[in-house]
């Protein structure tokens, strides 16, 4: 490590003086190279899906949303005092298509708790969403679809890409994300938690895909 600049550094001639300034600055420089490399190389390989959301233990962003097959809106807000389970899908995604029974079921299991479902349709069409939920099935009463239209949404909630699925706790803070396809038992958990008043925070069922047609990107 270079020694600080003393009495005699200041006496000496302005050349020498000049000269040791440099080598202090490039002693400084280096070390700051050093300390940016360690902290960008250590997220190197890392699946940018299992990054926990910055919006664990933050309250879910308040939107409302077009219903997906019938006329009106629906506000998240509305939805206070309620576990809340929020999936981002659409009907060109593979994974949400996997994913779908579990979420259907997993509605259904949880009726009686509580827990209220919103299915938000991602950069799709009207009719390729409900052709999907025609052909799939969709969830009962307590099971909402929407549509995000200009991604408002998914960008409120960060979305990486589809499926994603967050968890809102009765007090209105999402406190759980599932990256990926979820199954039943992954989802069940995390609400069997949040009903206990735990945050399961993020949680990896698989691949996501940003958009339509392109590929699919994590779940490692």
């Amino acid at each position: 490590m270079s020694e600080p600049i003393g009495t005699d550094d200041l006496l000496a001639p302005a050349p020498s003086r000049r000269r040791r300034l440099f080598r202090v600055a490039a002693v400084l420089v280096a070390l700051v190279a050093i300390g940016i490399g360690a902290v960008f190389g250590s997220q190197l390989g890392t699946d940018p899906t299992l990054v926990d959301s910055p919006l664990i233990g933050r309250p879910a962003p308040e939107l409302s949303l077009p219903l997906l097959d019938s006329p009106g809106e629906l506000a998240l807000a509305e939805l206070r005092g309620q576990v809340v389970v929020v999936n981002f899908w659409a009907s060109w995604c593979v994974a949400c298509r996997e994913e779908h029974a579990a979420l259907v079921g997993a509605a259904e299991q949880f009726r009686d708790a509580g827990v209220v479902f919103v299915g938000i349709d991602y950069q799709d069409t009207i009719s390729g969403a409900t052709g999907f939920l025609d052909e799939l099935g969709r969830g009962g009463d307590n099971y909402r679809y929407v549509t995000d239209t200009g991604s408002r949404a998914a960008l409120e909630f960060g979305l990486f890409g589809v499926p994603e699925t967050f968890v809102i706790d009765r007090g209105g803070t999402i406190v759980s994300k599932i990256t990926g396809a979820t199954t039943l038992p992954l989802l069940a958990g995390a609400l069997d938690a949040v009903l206990a008043g735990r945050r399961p925070g993020t949680q990896s069922g698989g691949p996501v895909q940003p958009a339509p047609g392109a590929p699919l990107v994590g779940g490692g």
